[in-house]
């Protein structure tokens, strides 16, 4: 039998979990404080959009791209056709379909061309962002307004995590609370979601 001595914790990692646990404070905080402050009027509005359209395209740059992959999933394990915008499968975007758009500060290029794009296509656009005043929020049919810091606004006092990471913080509890939204109403087992789960993983 072989025996561990047990190591007594350096002042180093005492620091470094005082520091964890005041940072896992903070981030619970803020998020915490952020959230409350949606609108549930403009995620309900939001909701009804990726209810009613024929398919779903989702397009976001970075951190809040990644954030709308896991919402793309979501909405397919609901049943909806749902495309990621970039992915060499994405069809065209047309009338009848919503284009679901994520950037903090709403100027994203990328993200903007794509919204310009679909609306031109007929599509309609749904938007979360920091800013309701900016390009993206101007072309959206509904917007979902996230009051959280830009990731270019390093002094707020919204925020004292870096960059956008509050932004994609409450970005992925809304979408995920529109998730369970649009489920509540669909009634669909969670068995029957799981076997549209992927399988070639």
């Amino acid at each position: 039998m072989t025996l561990t001595a047990e190591v007594a914790p350096t002042a180093s990692d005492t620091e470094t979990s005082r520091l964890i646990s005041a940072n896992l404070s903070l981030v619970r905080g803020e998020v915490a404080g952020t959230t409350a402050e949606l609108d549930p009027g403009q995620l309900s509005r939001l909701a009804e959009e990726l209810r009613t359209a024929s398919r779903v395209f989702v397009a976001g740059a970075g951190r809040s791209g990644l954030v709308l992959r896991m919402v793309a999933m979501r909405l397919m394990h609901l049943g909806l056709e749902v495309h990621i915008a970039g992915d060499t499968t994405t069809p065209a975007i047309r009338s009848g379909d919503v284009l679901l758009l994520a950037s903090g500060s709403g100027t994203t290029s990328g993200v903007v061309r794509a919204a310009q794009t679909a609306a031109k296509a007929g599509a309609r656009l749904a938007v979360y962002t920091a800013n309701p005043e900016s390009p993206l929020a101007e072309l959206a049919d509904v917007v979902v307004t996230i009051p959280a810091a830009q990731k270019t606004d390093h002094g707020s006092s919204l925020s004292r995590q870096y960059a956008g990471s509050l932004f994609e913080q409450v970005l992925f509890l809304a979408a995920e609370a529109v998730f369970q939204t649009l489920w509540d109403g669909d009634a669909t087992p969670a068995e029957e979601l799981w076997l549209r789960h992927a399988n070639l993983e």
